[in-house]
């Protein structure tokens, strides 16, 4: 049997049931919601799972999305590939905006040590039970999150530009 989308779907479902949900296909690459609170088991099952073979953790990244209500502000996002069959799917983890948590799958691949460290590091998302969760590329010092919608895009006390060079004057340039 050809592992196909509908298969994994099917699959899921059985598995997880409502857990699991938006089941979508985007140029062949099966998109799909998950609770945070299975994302861990989900991911596990991915893996173990003697059809589902997912063996390979492309991607954990953030996503903020501040005009959400408060349950869906924020977002995991994990990209998974079974080499064997050459399949592929994007799992979506949306997360509560006054404090964003999920649990660590850093115990499952250790590749998700550093992503999700970046993770954290640049949308403030914690990711429980992580072995060494804190900054990886900017300051401990930082106290905010740059890939935060809210984050400002260039400090406004700079004196050291021109906007004119920018684009935010019609102005001309002269010599």
């Amino acid at each position: 049997m050809a592992l196909d989308n509908t298969v994994i779907q099917t699959i899921l479902t059985e598995k997880f049931g409502e857990q699991v949900t938006a089941f979508e296909e985007n140029f062949g690459l099966l998109v799909f919601e998950v609770n945070a609170a299975v994302s861990h088991d989900l991911v596990a099952f991915l893996r173990d799972d003697a059809t589902l073979r997912f063996n390979f953790l492309t991607d954990v990244c953030g996503a903020h999305f501040p005009d959400n209500d408060t349950a869906r502000q924020f977002a995991v996002i994990y990209h998974m590939h079974n080499w064997l069959d050459n399949k592929r799917v994007r799992i979506k983890a949306y997360l509560d905006g006054t404090q964003p948590s999920v649990a660590s799958i850093a115990d499952l691949f250790e590749s998700a040590n550093w992503q999700e460290r970046e993770t954290y590091d640049f949308y403030g998302i914690n990711f429980e039970n992580h072995p060494d969760l804190k900054r990886i590329l900017n300051m401990d010092e930082m106290v905010s999150f740059p890939m935060r919608k809210e984050f400002p895009m260039e400090d406004q006390g700079r004196t050291d530009k021109d906007d004119r060079y920018f684009g935010r004057e019609k102005k001309a340039i002269s010599n």
